[in-house]
């Protein structure tokens, strides 16, 4: 019944006003302010806040500059992204891999400022999105660039215990990580 209920809404939402046809349109409409861009997350949080809305946004963001680069830039981005995580409840939005990417990134960047939170927004990433394989490896990589190899070896194998999707990704991280690579999965591989 969720799950017919929750695509009821994708539909409601997908058709809600003629205009709004495409994704393509909808993330240009809702990403029209380049400000400070609070009218944009109060657009996105008023009428549907889901995280393929949220996701589309964050990205946009994201295409303004460097994040390693402009501190400026990743600040507002960590901000962003946090907002993020709090409007998007975990028990309903596990399942979306939008939601699990925006977890993942956030991590990322997290990671540029500091490692051991970062850390505990990757774990949180598994616990809440433990189905997808992506989740698993950008963990993976996070430890593997930290130095903690047998800890990268341990979040490959328990993704692969439980089932996350797809399995080929995740055999493909532990056979770059036993090559000893630096790049548990390239840009082609992901």
């Amino acid at each position: 019944i969720t799950l017919i209920m929750n695509r009821v809404r994708d539909l409601k939402n997908k058709y809600r006003n003629e205009d709004n046809i495409t994704d393509e349109l909808n993330c240009t409409k809702i990403s029209a302010d380049t400000t400070d861009n609070s009218g944009t997350v109060n657009q996105i949080m008023m009428t549907a806040n889901n995280p393929e809305d949220w996701l589309c946004f964050l990205l946009r963001l994201e295409k303004k500059g460097i994040p390693q680069m402009d501190a400026n830039l990743l600040n507002r981005l960590i901000g962003r992204y946090s907002q993020a995580v709090t409007a998007l409840p975990a028990e309903k939005h596990s399942q979306d891999e939008s939601y699990a990417r925006i977890l993942v990134r956030f991590a990322e960047l997290k990671a540029l400022q500091d490692p051991e939170e970062a850390r505990d927004q990757f774990h949180l990433a598994r616990l809440n999105c433990k189905k997808f394989a992506f989740v698993h490896v950008a963990f993976a990589q996070f430890e593997l660039a930290q130095g903690n190899m047998k800890k990268c070896k341990q979040l490959l194998q328990k993704a692969v215990e439980c089932s996350a999707v797809p399995l080929e990704m995740l055999e493909t991280a532990l056979q770059n990580f036993h090559s000893q690579k630096k790049q548990l999965l390239s840009d082609e591989e992901k």
